[in-house]
């Protein structure tokens, strides 16, 4: 008997590079006595107090879940969460005047909105987005599931562990002969950890202006920067007085997941100062309903807070991060002075690159699958093995060319930091005894 056709799109799907992991691990039939899963950025941090308190009283008269009935809400998003979003960002100092707020199943969700709305036809090479590569991984899988075509300019991880930006010459070339859509930053990078700047944000908005591109911002990290010298960047803090002709082009992608430690409530948003391309997506996102009507209640909570509140909570969020990723980067430094460590300077990742310290022909996602499925290592009297990302998935490759990220991995800061601490000991005799045997 004939089997069912998969269609070629599900015949080429493989596990997400941060999934990739956890799915081997979970497959394995001898587990060691610990795993420390840094492969993903589910942050394990308390979400915030105002969030905790409706999520714990769902049953309390005031919610609107209080007699069993969960109904959908708007397409858009309920006013309350909205307002959440609106009021994070006028605490922070931006004018919300002119923005309107769709609410999204996770940032993800609002990813996907942005590929179909600002991109050329689904299975044409017109209007790409333009990455800067390596780009968070989601970017590149939902362009290939909406059959959106992305095209890259490639930094460098050098190894002072800083990746560089390509000159605006090189970057406008790309666009001169690709003619993309939209311009993807994420300012507070996932998966590099760099930090951009106002003077780059500027540039990078300047050529959106000039060759009539969206510019997307990617602020799942906004606050989260570790540098107290610089101040809080946003694609929000542009307008037509910093570059003339930016104000309707501005759409920025935002998250309950990461700063306000809610990654399973599953809320984000689409944000845009442009009202037409705010209604198609709305109408667009009617064939979703709505996002999670229990989260956005939750989310909702902030809307309420005092600037002093949410400057606070994002203020205390940002110490903890930053103690955690200096330790572990120091960690890894001195256990092997030859690992590239990327710059910790913002977001809740960094980059490891052993390119100088393996042989010939490593393979990042070979040495994952083989610490998922079967590597382990003595720690303080524990047979221990670790999850990470290979980074090779972040890389948007032309097919027959070099993938940087075949000796790179991304680490999540969202373990305990007692689990952190063992990372750089871990990490690294996990990898000497790979390369032992290979």
């Amino acid at each position: 008997m004939n089997k069912p056709i998969l269609s070629a799109h599900f015949e080429s799907r493989k596990p997400s590079a941060v999934r990739l992991a956890q799915m081997k691990y979970e497959e394995r039939k001898v587990k060691p006595e610990a795993v420390i899963n840094v492969g993903i950025g589910n942050v394990s941090l308390p979400a915030n107090p105002a969030m905790q308190k409706r999520m714990f009283a769902l049953d309390d008269p005031s919610s609107p879940f209080a007699n069993g009935v969960i109904r959908y809400t708007t397409t858009a998003g309920t006013k309350e969460c909205q307002d959440a979003f609106r009021n994070i960002l006028k605490c922070e100092g931006f004018d919300t005047s002119k923005l309107h707020i769709q609410v999204t199943d996770g940032g993800s969700a609002a990813m996907e909105l942005l590929l179909i709305g600002t991109c050329g036809p689904a299975g044409t090479d017109e209007r790409p987005l333009l990455m800067i590569d390596p780009a968070y991984t989601n970017y590149i899988s939902f362009a290939q599931r909406t059959g959106r075509k992305t095209v890259t300019v490639k930094r460098q991880l050098d190894e002072n562990g800083k990746f560089t930006l390509p000159d605006i010459a090189k970057i406008e070339e790309v666009i001169k002969a690709n003619k993309p859509g939209a311009l993807l930053v994420i300012p507070y990078d996932n998966p590099t950890g760099q930090l951009y700047d106002y003077d780059v944000m500027k540039a990078l908005a300047e050529l959106c202006v000039k060759y009539n591109m969206w510019m997307v911002s990617d602020e799942a990290y906004r606050e989260l920067y570790y540098d107290p010298d610089k101040p809080l960047l946003s694609i929000w803090g542009l307008s037509d007085a910093d570059v003339p002709g930016i104000e309707g082009r501005r759409i920025s992608i935002e998250t309950a997941s990461k700063v306000w430690n809610a990654c399973g409530l599953r809320i984000g948003a689409l944000i845009t100062d442009n009202t037409e391309f705010n209604n198609r997506s709305v109408a667009e996102y009617t064939a979703n309903l709505c996002a999670n009507a229990i989260g956005q209640y939750i989310f909702g909570a902030l809307a309420h807070e005092s600037k002093e509140g949410i400057l606070g909570w994002c203020r205390e969020i940002r110490e903890y991060y930053r103690g955690q990723i200096l330790k572990v980067y120091n960690g890894l430094k001195e256990q092997e002075p030859n690992l590239i460590v990327s710059s910790p300077d913002a977001s809740i990742y960094t980059v490891i690159d052993v390119r100088n310290v393996v042989k010939p022909g490593f393979d990042a996602v070979d040495f994952v699958l083989y610490c998922a499925g079967e590597g382990s290592v003595n720690i303080d009297g524990v047979e221990t093995t670790l999850l990470v990302a290979p980074m090779k998935g972040f890389y948007d490759i032309e097919e027959g060319e070099a993938n940087p990220g075949s000796t790179q991995f991304r680490i999540s800061f969202v373990e305990t930091p007692e689990k952190l601490d063992k990372i750089p000991e871990l990490f690294v005799k996990l990898l000497r005894k790979y390369e032992a045997q290979r």
